[in-house]
């Protein structure tokens, strides 16, 4: 892929977040990653979704040095490359502040599997990290970041939860590209609004049962899945 096309991609995935209303002024961020050439492309720091164009988007290696762009490239820039050294397979990251996700990150509450539409695209809850230290927060702290995330991911298919909210922070998503770690992030916000508003309803409401939980993401999701009609013969 050449890096305009690779910039146009980035662009496209940017401005849907805007669409869906994931996100305002300069709030957020998307990547793609060519891992043949070992770069990302990701949205430029502090530019509005309003005034960007695809040729504002930056391309870095994964050093974190800029390839190709006038533009100094998101200040999360090294929270993404982190998680594509460490996710295998992924190819776009998606971070927003939007509005019901981030109150569960401030809140510092992992979100329970509540029902099937959570079950769906998420295998489990969708976890909340730990607390940055003060020592990460005053060291590398975007780096710092994306190790609080993975960290949470040590026991844990990355594939099957595509989707963490950062604790105080914000939710980061991820997918095969960055139009699919955008559509994590549109579910995400759904999901995380439906949770808050079962817990609105009854404080002590329990999570989805297990078996369920299990039949509704394994009928969509792995070898056995059914759902939809990519399996037709």
């Amino acid at each position: 892929m050449s890096y305009t096309e690779l910039k146009r991609e980035v662009f496209e995935a940017n401005m849907e977040l805007q669409r869906r209303g994931l996100v305002i002024y300069t709030f957020g961020n998307v990547s793609q990653i060519d891992h043949d050439k070992g770069v990302i492309a990701i949205k430029p720091s502090g530019v509005s979704y309003d005034q960007m164009k695809a040729e504002d988007m930056v391309i870095v290696d994964l050093e974190n040095n800029i390839v190709e762009g006038s533009m100094r490239p998101s200040s999360d820039t090294k929270t993404h490359i982190h998680l594509y050294r460490h996710f295998n397979d992924i190819g776009g990251v998606t971070h927003t502040h939007s509005t019901y996700a981030t109150a569960w990150a401030q809140a510092k509450q992992s979100i329970p599997c509540f029902g099937t539409t959570h079950a769906d695209y998420v295998h489990g809850d969708i976890t909340c990290t730990r607390e940055l230290t003060d020592a990460q927060v005053n060291g590398d702290y975007e780096l710092e970041t994306g190790i609080q995330i993975t960290d949470a991911y040590k026991d844990r298919d990355p594939k099957a939860a595509p989707m963490v909210i950062v604790a105080g922070h914000a939710p980061f998503t991820w997918g095969k590209d960055a139009a699919q770690s955008v559509y994590h992030a549109a579910l995400l916000e759904e999901i995380a609004r439906m949770a808050y508003l079962t817990r609105t309803l009854d404080h002590n409401a329990g999570a989805l049962k297990k078996s369920v939980m299990d039949k509704h993401y394994l009928r969509k999701h792995g070898k056995d899945a059914y759902y939809g009609q990519s399996n037709r013969g």
